[in-house]
């Protein structure tokens, strides 16, 4: 796995037919977060902002699994829904 099939599956997605579903967005916008800026820092938003919030809580899930491995994991999930 390479930053250019990263950068790559990152163009990939916009090509998708249907929106993939509110889940799968998260997972996505975790691994890409993951990928991309490595561990989650700042505070959860709060109040209102539960877009905010759940986006939040996806990629705080993901605290200690490396770039690289983020990567390779959102590349394949690119690759799995392009396949549907």
């Amino acid at each position: 796995m390479t930053e250019a099939s990263f950068a790559q599956a990152q163009q990939d997605i916009k090509t998708l037919s249907e929106r993939p579903s509110n889940s799968t967005l998260l997972k996505l916008y975790a691994l890409y977060k993951q990928g991309s800026a490595g561990d989650m820092s700042g505070e959860r938003p709060g109040g209102f902002d539960f877009a905010g919030g759940a986006k939040y809580d996806a990629w705080a899930a993901l605290k200690g699994k490396t770039p690289e491995q983020a990567q390779s994991e959102y590349v394949a999930l690119v690759e799995t829904l392009l396949s549907e």
